[in-house]
């Protein structure tokens, strides 16, 4: 399965205890932190002024209350093709002691499974929608990373900062998403 040819925004939540401790935080719902709330709300600057035709989250709580602070008193769906991969007996790791994304971790969920459900579930949003906006993990932003760039390896994307990823006729390109974009035109 690979990701269909239509534009989307993607932004991860808001840091968490987890992250700012460097750990491994997967479907365990932790919080966001003073910082990760004052990213989300910052965010909005970027977001608000949108007429998003979807916005989606993950169903874990730091995605959810990302989605409030960023775009207050809009609605949104909250969907599990979104959330985290389970880890399984790897939660909470030093992300310094995190397995390979490609190997199975104890109790957890195989890169292939986590790969095809972020994929199915993205796909079906894209197609529903022109320019949704999707609010969810740094793990389903790896799904995405694989398939333009044909791995899972890289830099973690940053907190609360939305980018737009686009197919080109090279194939993808992935950049900030800032307010006032002619995001129109790509509709």
């Amino acid at each position: 399965m690979s990701l269909h040819h239509r534009p989307f925004v993607f932004m991860r939540h808001g840091e968490t205890s987890l992250n700012r401790e460097g750990r491994l935080g997967g479907s365990t719902d932790s919080p966001l932190t003073p910082l990760g709330e004052e990213q989300a709300r910052a965010a909005s600057i970027h977001l608000e002024h949108e007429d998003w035709p979807l916005i989606v989250t993950s169903r874990l709580a730091r995605a959810r209350r990302t989605a409030e602070l960023a775009l207050p008193g809009r609605e949104f769906v909250s969907l599990g093709g979104l959330n985290e991969r389970d880890w399984g007996e790897c939660e909470g790791i030093p992300l310094s002691r995190q397995p390979a994304y490609e190997a199975t971790p104890p109790g957890g969920e195989s890169w292939d499974a986590f790969q095809s459900r972020v994929l199915g579930t993205l796909n079906q949003l894209i197609c529903e929608a022109d320019l949704p906006l999707i609010i969810a993990h740094s793990g389903v932003f790896r799904v995405i990373h694989t398939q333009i760039y044909g791995t899972p390896y890289g830099e973690r994307i940053a907190n609360a900062e939305p980018v737009l990823i686009e197919p080109t006729c090279q194939g993808w390109k992935i950049s900030p998403f800032r307010m006032h974009e002619p995001v129109a035109a790509m509709k």
